[in-house]
């Protein structure tokens, strides 16, 4: 006996019921369980999100304010095919992407 074995207790490859390694059908519930759990803690929710934001640059008008990507906040102008003009301050009016158009904010947040 070895101080080796007094901290580490030594693994002896005796075959042991229930763990039958040579089956190809072993790892095949834990990766059924795995697969789930990533569908329902990542892929579903990222799907819902994708679905709400297109959901809100389709219903993007005249008049609403909005929060930019980059923190910008303000009030939309006008909307086209891809792109929103907004004015940020008085007589400032900027052009972004409408996919960079993050959330939209209640009336009168934008202090224009």
């Amino acid at each position: 006996m070895s101080l080796l074995d007094l901290i580490i207790t030594p693994v002896f490859a005796e075959g042991s019921v229930g763990n039958d390694i040579s089956s190809p059908w072993g790892g095949l519930p834990f990766l059924l369980i795995m697969f789930v759990l990533m569908y329902f803690l990542l892929i579903r929710p990222q799907q819902k999100r994708a679905k709400e934001h297109k959901t809100l640059l389709a219903a993007l008008k005249t008049g609403d304010e909005v929060v930019t990507n980059g923190g910008v906040i303000g009030k939309v102008v006008s909307v086209y095919e891809s792109f929103a003009t907004l004015e940020i301050a008085d007589g400032v009016v900027i052009k972004v992407q409408k996919q960079g158009v993050n959330q939209k904010m209640p009336k009168g947040s934008a202090k224009i």
